[in-house]
């Protein structure tokens, strides 16, 4: 059965996570995606090892991991649009298109003549996905910008990391791009968006994603915390700023993670911990009063979280159906059951390298599952395929522009 986007042609223009991402969860659902790279280097991440992915004889091949995680089902064609004639080849591309996603810093394409102003005269029901790290507009619009930097403008990381007085306070990025990542999914829910409205009145439309804004609308509880209160939230480590208890315990032998959003929960977690008297103290009886009392009540639970080993806490809550986990590293995570049942973990068959791991999509179709069946791809692999086919060039000109660097 025809995926959900099968018919679909996305050129990516992007570098890096956000917007190769967006375009990879496109390629996912079916759409035909033509990485549009630099000629000689491409995408900054192809360079950005180690690691590598490993080869059939276990030797570091030319795939950075990083690249690997966000460019699969996708072709690559190289192409200076620097240069005049390349611009031209990428309008030709356009003209054969639907969407076009790009990450260049504000205005960059527009000074070339491929902005959406321009290239919707070249077709006008093309969706153009600009992401950015400020937006197009506003006093930052033309400043460059890293995932970090907007953790840190948006407050994400003020309300990350252990409070002041405690062992290793102060604010901490996450662990993991996520603003990029955020970016990414934003990006994707617009165009599908842009798609739908496109069906109804066969236009396209112009999407502007800053990656500021993806932080700023993605702290959600935590910025409705100060819009409510007009105080802004404090960092609280593994705890919750307003829920109690929702944190990371000491057991015997490591750490768990537990989770209480109910009173039967608690009530159950009281029982379980061998002092149901705090189940239906009035000082704890309620969400709103222990997180008044949460200086008196976490203690006392601590104590009890020390009498067993993790793995046994974490069966016997399991068991009460009590919201609970380990902290895993990436490893132990690969190896958990039910990720494992999940087939989180996917070997995508490549012809020089055997496979590439990857991580698999989190979409679960019915009708229409992903499937994992083209490797991130080669510098510039298709050039002569996609722009004979789709351009018109003879092999005669692409000689030509490949000699002359223009692809």
């Amino acid at each position: 059965m025809a995926k959900p986007l099968a018919g679909l042609r996305v050129l990516d223009l992007c570098r890096v996570i956000a917007g190769p991402w967006s375009a990879q969860q496109l390629a996912d659902l079916g759409a035909e995606v033509i990485k549009v790279e630099r000629p000689g280097n491409g995408d900054d991440s192809r360079s950005w090892g180690a690691p590598f992915i490993r080869d059939r004889d276990g030797l570091d091949s030319w795939m950075t991991s990083y690249f690997s995680g966000v460019n699969r089902g996708k072709k690559s064609v190289t192409l200076d649009f620097g240069r005049e004639e390349g611009r031209e080849l990428l309008r030709r591309l356009v003209a054969q298109s639907d969407i076009l996603i790009e990450n260049f810093r504000t205005g960059t394409l527009a000074r070339q003549g491929l902005g959406y102003d321009a290239l919707k005269e070249v077709n006008p029901r093309l969706i153009y996905c600009s992401i950015t790290g400020f937006g197009q507009t506003g006093p930052y619009a033309q400043d460059p910008g890293y995932d970090i930097v907007f953790q840190g403008l948006s407050g994400m990381m003020s309300i990350t990391g252990e409070p002041d007085g405690k062992p290793g306070a102060g604010p901490q990025k996450t662990g993991v791009s996520i603003v990029d990542v955020l970016g990414g999914l934003f990006a994707t829910i617009g165009i599908l968006g842009a798609l739908e409205h496109r069906r109804n009145t066969g236009h396209g439309q112009y999407i502007d994603i800053g990656l500021l804004d993806v932080a700023m609308a993605s702290l959600v509880s935590m910025t409705n915390i100060y819009l409510a209160s007009g105080v802004p939230p404090q960092r609280q480590g593994n705890a919750h700023p307003t829920v109690v208890p929702y944190q990371v315990f000491d057991t015997r032998d490591g750490q768990l993670i537990v989770a209480i959003l109910t009173e039967h929960h608690y009530q159950r977690l009281c029982a379980l911990l061998g002092c149901p008297e705090l189940g239906t103290d009035p000082r704890f009886a309620s969400v709103g009063a222990r997180n008044i009392n949460r200086e008196t009540l976490i203690p006392m639970l601590a104590q009890r979280f020390l009498e067993r080993g993790s793995a046994e806490w974490f069966e016997l809550l399991r068991a009460q159906e009590i919201p609970c986990g380990p902290i895993n590293d990436i490893a132990q995570a690969f190896a958990d059951p039910q990720v494992r049942h999940r087939g989180m973990r996917v070997e995508i068959p490549h012809p020089e390298l055997g496979s590439v791991p990857v991580v698999a999509s989190p979409i679960r179709y019915s009708e229409t599952p992903v499937d994992y069946q083209v490797p991130p791809p080669r510098l510039g692999q298709d050039n002569h395929a996609i722009f004979r086919e789709l351009v018109g060039l003879s092999e005669a000109d692409c000689a030509r522009l490949a000699a002359a660097g223009i692809i």
